[in-house]
């Protein structure tokens, strides 16, 4: 047995994420600064992991959340719905009117194309999900009584604020007492830090957070950044190079922190913002596993790539407890998602398998 996981028959969710989640405006093929009409989609590194697993693997998820009692609210809310993800854990604020003090969250994000990269302009502040702190959730009710086998939660969401911190790390925590699998991807984004204490925060909450954590996600320049190891000589536009900072990082890594079973990243090489060599690695047990490589893959819409590699990584445990196959599940999932619109993937399972079996993308009719 891969890791320890809670029986299925004594949990109703397989998964529970703990994340904001925003309303993504996307211009489409064209720029943000000129747009006449956006699509709206939903959105959050944390909850896009829950609706990965509900819709492409058939898992029950639900997300612990808060959201504005108002019209763009409810618009949330309804993605979420569609994404098949429960609501039962999602928090109701109050309008204050006009968002003074409190506020949905907005994501304007542009795919890019070729040399032109992708673009987010997250309009967050004042979110009701930043505003979430220690005791807004009764995790002994979430995790013991309903059950769950497994919480994901993330650097994104830890960084909102000083009480989404304190918040993460009661829920991981929490969910240790409950025999709970725990999953963080680090995600590093130094414009979240900033106003809360920047990298010396980061790395305070990180390194308590990780203490708790059984499957870690991240590449060599998260660990870096939030837990503070060092690897020199890595070259991010170099696959190869890469994984073996990577590889080095880990053996660091596991040393600090015993606790983790499993360590896990993508490794992307960008060749333009729509073609990528794409792949993964996983370490377990002191051994790596490797997925399949996808040179130069055609990106649609990178935004939710990693996500996805994540959902698919916690599906491979969640069925079968297996590295290869969650490394591989995870790989396919982060690259079709990768070629549809959106922070969240389309892909269904079948498809999934075929990828990584070889599949090609020869006409189904």
């Amino acid at each position: 047995m891969a890791i320890q996981l809670r029986d299925k028959s004594s949990c109703k969710y397989d998964q529970i994420s703990l994340g904001e989640i925003m309303l993504r405006l996307d211009p489409g093929e064209g720029r943000i600064r000129t747009a006449r009409h956006f699509a709206a989609w939903e959105g959050g590194g944390e909850y896009n992991t829950s609706r990965g697993l509900r819709k492409c693997f058939g898992c029950k998820t639900a997300v612990c959340t808060a959201l504005v009692d108002n019209e763009v609210g409810h618009l949330i809310e309804d993605f979420i719905m569609q994404g098949g993800v429960d609501t039962d854990f999602v928090l109701w604020r109050p309008d204050d009117g006009i968002g003074r003090g409190i506020r949905n969250g907005l994501n304007f994000t542009e795919r890019g194309f070729g040399i032109r990269g992708a673009v987010g302009v997250p309009d967050r502040g004042n979110s009701a999900a930043s505003q979430l702190k220690p005791g807004d959730f009764d995790w002994d009710h979430v995790f013991g009584k309903v059950g769950a086998r497994w919480l994901h939660t993330g650097g994104i969401f830890a960084a909102l604020s000083e009480t989404t911190a304190a918040l993460a790390i009661e829920a991981v925590k929490a969910a240790k007492k409950h025999g709970v699998i725990v999953s963080y991807d680090l995600n590093y984004r130094p414009s979240l830090w900033k106003s809360i204490g920047g990298l010396t925060k980061a790395r305070e909450v990180n390194r308590e957070i990780a203490r708790h954590v059984d499957v870690m996600i991240g590449n060599e320049e998260d660990f870096t950044a939030c837990l503070g190891f060092e690897v020199k000589g890595a070259d991010h536009n170099l696959t190869k190079i890469e994984a073996e900072a990577f590889k080095a990082m880990i053996e660091t890594a596991v040393k600090a922190y015993p606790n983790f079973k499993v360590a896990a990243t993508t490794l992307r090489r960008v060749i333009t913002a729509t073609r990528n060599d794409w792949s993964a690695i996983l370490w377990h047990d002191g051994k790596f596993y490797e997925s399949r490589k996808y040179p130069d893959l055609e990106i649609l819409d990178r935004v939710g790539g990693g996500d996805s590699f994540a959902s698919g990584l916690q599906f491979g445990f969640l069925e079968f407890n297996d590295p290869q196959k969650s490394v591989d599940y995870g790989a396919a999932h982060g690259a079709l998602a990768s070629t549809t619109p959106g922070d969240t993937s389309m892909a269904a399972r079948k498809e999934v398998e075929k990828t990584f079996g070889g599949g090609g993308a020869r006409v189904q009719r």
